[in-house]
């Protein structure tokens, strides 16, 4: 089982949130006794930015055992497909935000994406099967 791992849920872990830190902990390690994680070269860009430098984002990630699995021209093109679609659909989201990257690239490269941001992901991608922490 691959899952594949938002951001938001490795800051829960990170800066030990309050509210969601220990569910987010626990399901990541729920999620990683079931099988392999990644995230996508969006969500490890998002965390180098929790960290005083790339090297420490790395080893974070790397204890977590959160493996980099960038996005491929082809999980671009269907983000980019999936913001025309809800943009047709009369959304309000006027640029591709990562989140799109994110979800395809989940909907590609793994089995489920482990995220607190669950309604975004499931009337995105219906076919994503979404855990929440």
């Amino acid at each position: 089982m691959i899952t594949a791992v938002d951001t938001n849920v490795l800051l829960d872990i990170f800066t030990a949130d309050p509210r969601f830190g220990v569910r987010s902990r626990d399901a990541l390690r729920r999620c990683r006794a079931e099988g392999s994680l990644v995230a996508c070269d969006i969500v490890w860009a998002e965390m180098a930015g929790a960290f005083p430098d790339p090297a420490a984002a790395t080893e974070a990630l790397d204890a977590l055992e959160v493996a980099f699995d960038p996005v491929s021209q082809e999980v671009a093109l269907t983000a980019g497909q999936t913001w025309r679609t809800h943009r047709a659909g009369g959304g309000t989201r006027r640029r591709i935000l990562p989140d799109y990257l994110i979800g395809a690239h989940a909907v590609a490269a793994a089995d489920r994406l482990l995220t607190r941001d669950r309604g975004f992901y499931r009337a995105a991608y219906t076919e994503l099967a979404v855990l929440e922490p």
